[in-house]
């Protein structure tokens, strides 16, 4: 499946066959041109709290606690697979999410309220002093806003933000931001679990969104470009207490399916 460009196999495990073999299957199916490749593998299983739960992992087998094109990818699947009606609420370990498959096909996925905003922090990255603004969004973001951002070298400047010393032990996604006007902005984002640029990130739109808006530089909704040219669209509340109501929809897509056969031994 995918969402925006972030790509995703999509597993119903509810009978929990994969179990504890899901990381090292994440790492050998998310290969690409090796295997079926994906930035992440998404597994549905039961939940006694709501619909489902969803467990993400990220290609290199390390589990995340949500991914905001993957909830919209995994709410979109549950409802085909009869799992879930065109509402539903999922599980994650970040908490609970609602979902809604929209009449144009687009799902609308509830985010949880951010948390550990810091603003104006002063690093030096390829000689040059960068300003980031720390973001949780489910996962961890660092959103630093550039020009030219279609020639900005992501790659490289993510990487030194991901593996900053300020930022372990969980690391760091990089988000790269062009504002361009107060309702829209371009997004580039280098994902750890991935080491590499990817053509969306949901948490990343959500990030840069409300950062933006804290600057004073943009106001909801906010219509975030991808670097795979979909759009993604934030919506939230702000006022002096923080954010709250905030959302992301967007287009998920099922790309082609398939079966996997497990070996014997």
């Amino acid at each position: 499946m995918t969402g925006a460009g972030n790509d995703f196999i999509v597993i119903d495990d509810r009978l929990n066959v994969l179990g504890d073999d899901a990381r090292e299957l994440a790492k050998q199916l998310c290969r690409r041109r090796l295997s079926i490749g994906a930035d992440g593998l998404i597994l549905v299983v039961p939940s006694t709290r709501a619909d489902f739960r969803m467990r993400y992992f990220n290609a290199d087998g390390t589990e995340a606690g949500m991914c905001g094109n993957g909830g919209r990818c995994v709410a979109r699947f549950a409802h085909e697979k009869g799992i879930a009606g065109p509402a539903m609420t999922f599980e994650t370990s970040s908490g609970l999410h609602d979902a809604k498959i929209l009449d144009d096909g687009n799902v609308l996925l509830k985010m949880a309220d951010p948390r550990a905003i810091l603003l104006d922090n002063q690093v030096q990255f390829g000689g040059e002093i960068r300003t980031l603004h720390r973001i949780n969004t489910g996962v961890p973001h660092a959103v630093c806003e550039v020009e030219k951002l279609d020639d900005f070298p992501v790659v490289e400047i993510g990487k030194l933000i991901r593996y900053y010393a300020a930022y372990v032990p969980e690391g760091t996604n990089a988000d790269f931001m062009e504002v361009l006007d107060e309702h829209t902005l371009a997004l580039r984002t280098y994902e750890r679990g991935v080491e590499n640029e990817t053509l969306a990130c949901g948490t990343g739109a959500v990030a840069a969104a409300l950062i933006s808006a804290v600057l004073g530089k943009t106001r909801p909704p906010v219509a975030v470009r991808t670097r795979g040219g979909d759009t993604l669209t934030v919506g939230f509340y702000m006022s002096d207490l923080g954010f709250s109501g905030v959302t992301l929809s967007g287009n998920a897509d099922i790309i082609f399916e398939g079966a996997l056969e497990q070996s014997e031994d």
